[in-house]
């Protein structure tokens, strides 16, 4: 049976933003390559391709309404099955765009989609977030440092502001609004450099799935001795 993308195309222009016939192969390579390896390993639980159009390639998308994704330097932290960077690299090519994960399978996936669908100036690498932020190859590099990872906001901005420079941003998906989490997460927002900007509430196009972009501006630099040894951001957050 012929899939189509005219639903992905449709909620896309919500976006102001067209595909072309290169990025629908693209997508639909990539949708292939999900399914068949998501067979022997675990890599989504949303699999019917609709919801992945609209779940996870959309979803992905839908930075643009936080920032201009024009030329600048990511990185995608626990990016799992590739989500947002490698949506994010098929409908802007001219990002930079670095997937870092703590599963060396997931980090064959990647390798695989980048290869089929020829992809340029992407890179998978495999390794925790903690520990490449020591690295001075990594530390403050990226203009944009993003991540959809389900984690609270203090862990992931231990994990995220380390490699975001000064004046850069770190950008949040999160699937709720963030009143509370936001307070408890102050503090060590503060303490590793950032500094909130904004929220961006709204409902993926068509349908009533809320979406929540958190903004974060990088305004100083990250302590030398953050972010702390490989565990403690998730098991001992810096709350209030």
């Amino acid at each position: 049976m012929e899939r189509n993308l005219d639903s992905l195309r449709y909620d896309l222009k919500e976006f102001q933003i067209d595909l072309t016939e290169k990025q629908e192969k693209q997508f639909l390579e990539y949708y292939d390559l999900l399914v068949e390896w998501n067979s022997f390993m675990n890599l989504t639980t949303i699999i019917e391709f609709d919801e992945v159009l609209k779940k996870h390639f959309l979803d992905s998308v839908s930075l643009i309404k936080a920032v201009d994704l024009k030329e600048q330097k990511i990185l995608d932290i626990g990016t799992g099955a590739g989500f947002p960077g490698i949506p994010l690299k098929i409908m802007f090519p001219e990002l930079k765009i670095t997937l870092l994960d703590s599963l060396n399978k997931r980090i064959n996936f990647l390798n695989k989609v980048i290869e089929t669908l020829g992809l340029t100036e992407i890179t998978a690498i495999h390794g925790r977030a903690e520990d490449y932020a020591q690295q001075k190859d990594y530390r403050e590099k990226y203009d944009l440092v993003v991540s959809r990872a389900v984690s609270n906001l203090s862990t992931l901005s231990e994990y995220c502001l380390p490699y975001t420079k000064i004046g850069g941003s770190f950008i949040s998906y999160k699937s709720e609004r963030l009143s509370e989490e936001l307070l408890t997460a102050e503090k060590a927002i503060s303490l590793f450099g950032g500094k909130v900007m904004n929220q961006i509430d709204f409902c993926l196009p068509n349908s009533e799935i809320f979406r929540n972009l958190l903004i974060i501006r990088k305004a100083k630099e990250t302590p030398n001795k953050y972010p702390r040894k490989a565990g403690l951001p998730a098991k001992e957050p810096i709350l209030k």
